[in-house]
């Protein structure tokens, strides 16, 4: 779709949002989206969204052949635009492919004073995490950081007594030994998966960690009273 919207551009648009972060190697992105392309014709064919913007210098590469805009760019236009915590998780992914800096997308604002959702664009900035492996995780983290919560890192490396990597846990707090891990469809349709997960759970509250789980059907309501609990519980440990 994102090669059919070029090239109805006459290959002189420039490939934008969530296309561009896209061919950036984010993931998760609905196949419903619209290609974006920079590009002035008003009236483009269903699926193609354009738009008229100025572009600094620096701020569009080649990829394959066509242009594109760079991952600082194309943060810049996806923060800006939706809901706060939708920009999050849809940053979370591109900041997980490419590595981007909030610093360097505030220098590309600072490029475009008075555009649209600059503050919308700050807010979302300091909430991403690269560490997120899922839309899941990125909303169950800006759950518990809107609930007042503690941030809770991502990614967090359990050791043996080597000092070797045993585990890697989805969110939660180091200091506490409280992780919040969550189970997706696969963790139990697949049976090798669901055995994994159960030996994994028992090493790690051997070692003292407090593991709250969470799934699909979860509730906010009740994922946040039985992360209070498990941190309340650390506390006196």
């Amino acid at each position: 779709r994102i090669s059919a919207a070029w090239l109805w551009s006459g290959r002189s648009g420039i490939i934008a949002g969530a296309a561009a972060a896209a061919l950036h190697g984010a993931e998760w992105i609905p196949d419903d989206v619209p290609v974006e392309l920079m590009y002035a014709n008003p009236r483009p064919p269903d699926g193609i969204l354009t738009r008229r913007a100025a572009l600094a210098a620096g701020e569009a590469q080649i990829i394959a052949g066509r242009s594109v805009t760079t991952p600082e760019r194309t943060a810049f236009d996806i923060g800006r635009r939706g809901a706060v915590r939708s920009s999050v998780v849809r940053l979370d992914a591109l900041a997980r492919a490419t590595g981007f800096k909030a610093e360097d997308v505030l220098r590309v604002a600072k490029c475009h004073p008075g555009s649209p959702g600059l503050r919308r664009l700050e807010a979302a900035l300091e909430l991403i995490d690269p560490g997120a492996q899922s839309p899941r995780e990125s909303y169950l983290r800006l759950l518990l950081i809107d609930a007042g919560l503690p941030r809770p890192q991502t990614q967090i490396p359990v050791l043996d007594v080597d000092g070797i990597p045993v585990a890697y846990l989805d969110l939660g707090w180091e200091d506490w030994m409280v992780a919040v891990e969550y189970d997706g469809d696969h963790h139990r349709m697949n049976r090798r998966q669901y055995v994994k997960d159960i030996r994994r759970i028992e090493m790690l509250e051997r070692m003292g960690w407090i593991v709250v789980r969470i799934v699909a059907e979860d509730r906010p309501a009740g994922i946040l009273r039985r992360v209070r609990a498990a941190l309340a519980a650390a506390s006196v440990r």
